[in-house]
């Protein structure tokens, strides 16, 4: 062999072309590369996550709320393109090298983005969607022509979105957040849009594959960290009485209680091979991972709080709501998967019972009790389903065990 193909015998090695639409492996496992990048993303959670906890009010949860749609579709963005496309090699690392690169450079601007690095924001932004719309593009030179509309309209969108968010730097810092937010639901009615009219054969490029469901789950779990690291952050900060580490050792009981929800009724399982169920099962993880980071924001104050007689209105909104939020989407994500057509009786019921303690944590919000109080309540609500899936397991298992009476000859 002579140096020049072994040259381009290792270039084809480590630079190889995007795989097409249609070849993603099911049994893919997720890789170093992939959890590297996952926590980037999440470095940007935090640095929203305590930007809203340093100051809980309501304008700033909108500014939130933005921002990390924003962050969230463009992991999802990313997550997707190497799930279908991408393969563990120097291309791969260098691409997510780049949006590592992009995506540290608006965690820097976070903190105030809705001030003078804002316009530093939506230009960081508008990169990284940039980028994306160039892998999409790259990837779809090989496609065959069943699969050229639908990425053509990916694309597209792709690159309209950082268009957009080039021109938001242009406005003026309120308006500025305001465009993010519109700008994140056209993306995502968009793309909805595009999952629900898909031909059958376009359809059947996007399947949710084992190593997604655990990249979800994996990013769940690291939100739910960042409660743990607010409710440490939360106390470090402040004389350590005997109340005040009863408040934050209860909040962390309530993350627990939303890591049990998720993780017992709908995570680690595979939604129903259908588009529609694929569409659910994906974006109904973007209302679960935000109602827990914004949970974990309000445990900062609720700690700061903790020898008031009632607990602040827009802490106990926050943290009620957010409980109510991620009960709600848990459900949504139950809804689209296989094992609820599979145990329909059980799933109904426990739909029901989150609706209605999800009702209840709102109501909870608006009493707002002292926070040990509030705190309590809200691990007490959380219990309620869990406590009911126990029974019917335990009713189940002896209702199955039970003998059969045979009738008499």
């Amino acid at each position: 062999m002579t140096p020049r193909e072994r040259w381009a015998l290792l270039r084809r090695h480590l630079w190889q072309p995007p795989r097409p639409h249609g070849e993603q492996p099911r049994d893919r496992v997720v890789g170093p590369l992939e959890l590297f990048y996952d926590l980037a993303v999440v470095v940007l959670v935090a640095q929203a996550a305590h930007h809203l906890a340093g100051h809980l009010t309501w304008g700033r949860l909108g500014e939130f709320t933005a921002v990390f749609t924003l962050v969230w579709i463009a992991w999802v963005n990313g997550s997707l393109h190497h799930e279908l496309h991408g393969h563990e090699d120097a291309r791969a690392r260098s691409t997510f090298l780049l949006q590592i690169l992009l995506l540290v450079t608006m965690g820097a601007m976070i903190p105030d983005a809705s001030g003078a690095r804002g316009a530093g924001l939506a230009i960081a932004s508008a990169a990284l969607f940039a980028v994306l719309a160039m892998l999409w593009l790259l990837a779809g030179r090989g496609d065959s022509p069943e699969y050229r509309r639908s990425s053509l309209l990916f694309v597209s969108a792709t690159a309209a979105c950082a268009v957009l968010l080039a021109g938001s730097a242009l406005l003026p810092p309120g308006a500025r957040v305001w465009s993010w937010g519109l700008i994140d639901v056209a993306y995502l009615t968009a793309f909805g849009a595009l999952a629900v009219t898909a031909l059958p054969e376009e359809a059947s490029a996007l399947t949710i594959t084992v190593a997604l469901i655990e990249r979800f789950g994996l990013i769940t779990i690291i939100v739910l960290g960042e409660t743990l690291t607010n409710v440490a952050g939360g106390l470090s900060n402040r004389p350590i009485s005997a109340l005040t580490l009863t408040v934050g050792l209860v909040a962390v009981v309530v993350g627990f209680g939303a890591w049990w929800t998720y993780f017992d009724f709908a995570g680690h399982r595979e939604p129903r091979s259908t588009s529609r169920a694929n569409l659910q099962w994906l974006l109904a993880h973007l209302p679960l991972t935000a109602a827990i980071a914004a949970m974990g924001t309000a445990m900062v104050s609720l700690i700061a709080h903790a020898h008031d007689s009632r607990t602040p209105a827009a802490t106990a909104w926050v943290l009620c709501a957010g409980t109510a939020v991620a009960l709600c989407a848990t459900m949504l994500v139950a809804a689209s998967l296989q094992a609820w057509r599979d145990d329909r009786d059980f799933y109904r019921t426990l739909a029901r019972l989150c609706a209605a303690v999800a009702l209840a944590c709102l109501a909870l919000a608006a009493a707002r009790p002292a926070p040990v109080l509030l705190g309590v309540v809200l691990v007490l609500l959380l219990g309620v389903p869990w406590v009911f899936a126990v029974w019917h397991r335990l009713a189940t298992d002896v209702s199955s065990s039970a003998p059969t009476r045979h009738p008499p000859p």
